[in-house]
C-alpha cells in the first residue's frame, strides 16, 4: 500500500498550479445566522471543467512522460472525472477514451465531448463499467487514469484543501462530499489540526458504513440524486480515510435539494446535488458545528436541470424549511 503524506500533495500542487484555477472562497451571512456557525465555501464548481476533478486528472496526466501516453488515456466515469480527464488529455495532445453508463447525466456526457473525449457507453452497473474499461484498455493500449483510487489522483485532489487553508487559515472544520473518496482522502493528507468530515447521501452510504464497521463496504445499489457520489470507496482511499477522518455524516436527498437551493438563493452560485450534500449534513448536525468556522468544498456545478426540475422545491417549501431552521436556532 503506497504511503502518502502532505509532501505528495505539495508536489502535486507544484505540478498543476499553472493549469488549474485558484478557486474563490465566499460566505453568506444569512446562512451563517440560520446555521449558528460560519460556513465558508470553496468554489471548486468554478474550476476548469466545472469540478474539482480537474486537479487529480491533471496531476496524473502531467506526471507521465509522453512516451507513456502514446496510446492515450482511458477511464470510467459518471461524468466529472471523465470531463476532467478529456480536458487534461487534450492539453497534453493525447487521446482520451471515457466509458460512461447509459444513465449518466446528459450535461456531463456533453462536457466530455466538448473536451474532445471519445465516449463509450455501457450498462449502469459498476461491473459493466469496469468490464467495458478492461476491453477498451486492451484494445487501445491507453493508460488507465482511475477516478479516485490512485496516489496521484488522491494527491491532486488534496490540493483543493491545501489551497483552501492558505486562503482561509482560521478554519476549524472542513466538510467534503465523498463518493470514491479521492477528495476526502486527499484532504486528510493536509488536515493538520482540522477536523475533516465526509458528507454522503443516505442512498449511497457505503463510506459511512465502511468507517463505522472498519471494513470497506463493496455491495451497494445506489439510490440518490447525487450522481457523482454513487460509487464505493477505493482501497487506498479507505486506508487513509479510516485512519484520519473525524466522521462521515449522511443526508437525505430531500435535505440535499433544500441545501442546494439555499446555496443558489443566498450565494448565487450554481452547484450540483453532489456538492450541496456537504451543506445538508451541516444543517442536519447543527450541534456538531455550532459556533465553528466550517469550510465546505463545493465540488461541482455541472447541473442536469431537466433531471433535477421535478425535485426542486417551490418558494413556499423553501420558506418553510428556513422557518424550521430559524425555530431550531431560537430553541
Amino acid at each position: 500500500m503506497p504511503q502518502l503524506d502532505e509532501s505528495d500533495v505539495q508536489a502535486a500542487y507544484s505540478r498543476i498550479k499553472a493549469l488549474v484555477l485558484e478557486t474563490p472562497v465566499f460566505s453568506s451571512q444569512a446562512l451563517n445566522q440560520l446555521l449558528g456557525c460560519e460556513v465558508i465555501f470553496k468554489g471548486e464548481h468554478l474550476q476548469r471543467g466545472g469540478a474539482f476533478k480537474a486537479r487529480g486528472a491533471i496531476n496524473m496526466v502531467y506526471a507521465q512522460p509522453l512516451s507513456e501516453l502514446a496510446s492515450g488515456v482511458c477511464t470510467h466515469s459518471s461524468g466529472n472525472h471523465g470531463a476532467a480527464l478529456a480536458r487534461a488529455a487534450r492539453a497534453r495532445g493525447v487521446a482520451a477514451h471515457i466509458v460512461m453508463p447509459k444513465n449518466a447525466s446528459p450535461a456531463k456526457r456533453r462536457l466530455v465531448g466538448h473536451f474532445g473525449g471519445h465516449l463509450i457507453e455501457c450498462d449502469n452497473s459498476l461491473e459493466a463499467r469496469e468490464k467495458a474499461l478492461r476491453t477498451l484498455a486492451a484494445r487501445t493500449g491507453a493508460l488507465y487514469v482511475p477516478p479516485f483510487d490512485a496516489p496521484l489522483i488522491i494527491a491532486g485532489q488534496g490540493t483543493a484543501l491545501l489551497e483552501f487553508k492558505r486562503q482561509t487559515p482560521e478554519l476549524d472544520v472542513v466538510v467534503v462530499p465523498v463518493g470514491g473518496g479521492g477528495l476526502l482522502a486527499g484532504s486528510c493528507l493536509v488536515q493538520d489540526r482540522l477536523m475533516v468530515y465526509g458528507a454522503e447521501p443516505e442512498g449511497a452510504s457505503d463510506a459511512a458504513r465502511s468507517l463505522a464497521s472498519g471494513e470497506r463496504v463493496l455491495a451497494q445499489t445506489p439510490d440518490t440524486i447525487c450522481d457523482g457520489l454513487q460509487t464505493t470507496l477505493g482501497v487506498l482511499n479507505f486506508e487513509i480515510i479510516k485512519r484520519r477522518t473525524t466522521d462521515i455524516l449522511t443526508a437525505s436527498d430531500a435535505d440535499t435539494i433544500f441545501a442546494m437551493q439555499l446555496i443558489w438563493q443566498f450565494t448565487k452560485q450554481w452547484v450540483e446535488p453532489s456538492s450541496a450534500v456537504a451543506l445538508a449534513v451541516v444543517m442536519r448536525n447543527r450541534s456538531v458545528f455550532l459556533g465553528q468556522k466550517v469550510g465546505i468544498i463545493l465540488t461541482g456545478g455541472n447541473v442536469d436541470l431537466d433531471r433535477l426540475r421535478p425535485r426542486l422545491l417551490d418558494s413556499q417549501q423553501i420558506e418553510h424549511g428556513m422557518a424550521l431552521l430559524a425555530d431550531y436556532e431560537s430553541g
